[in-house]
């Protein structure tokens, strides 16, 4: 299994809306200097997130993305299949097909421990990493580093 920068960078952003939501829009800008992501990668990212109806976006002054749910009801597992990821374990996609077309000896081995780790991923909310201690320590941080360096993109 290989979890992608594409899905740990949406996971990231999308955990970084959760604990800095005050019920307005969020601006990308913010997150990718939060975060420290290119501000074209996350666009990207955000198209499939809002096509996965995780996101929707408010255009205008003061605009950006709010969650459509409540981070509770959003699972990380639904973050990386919206950005077409896989924690697939196996090399043959789980197909069964590992070498020319038959099963391979540790077939049975990876394709459990995927459906392990999908199953943890099913299991956590962006709600439940968004109160825990050291996110919220380390959200505190970023936001400061944000202010100290006066580059708060949302800012009037």
């Amino acid at each position: 299994m290989r979890l992608t920068t594409k899905g740990r960078y949406a996971v990231t952003a999308m955990l970084d809306m959760a604990v800095n939501d005050d019920g307005d829009p969020i601006c990308l800008a913010d997150i990718a200097c939060r975060q420290q992501i290119s501000l074209s990668y996350l666009e990207q990212l955000f198209a499939r997130l809002r096509r996965a109806g995780l996101v929707e976006s408010v255009r205008g002054p003061g605009g950006g993305y709010l969650l459509t749910e409540s981070p509770d009801a959003i699972s990380v597992a639904r973050v990386i299949e919206a950005v077409n990821e896989s924690v697939d374990s196996t090399r043959c996609g789980g197909q069964s097909d590992c070498q020319q077309g038959s099963t391979c000896l540790t077939h049975h081995l990876w394709f459990e421990l995927s459906e392990r780790i999908q199953d943890f991923l099913d299991n956590v909310t962006l709600g439940e990493l968004a109160k825990r201690q050291d996110v919220t320590d380390i959200a505190v941080r970023q936001r400061h580093r944000q202010v100290d360096n006066g580059i708060l993109a949302s800012a009037p």
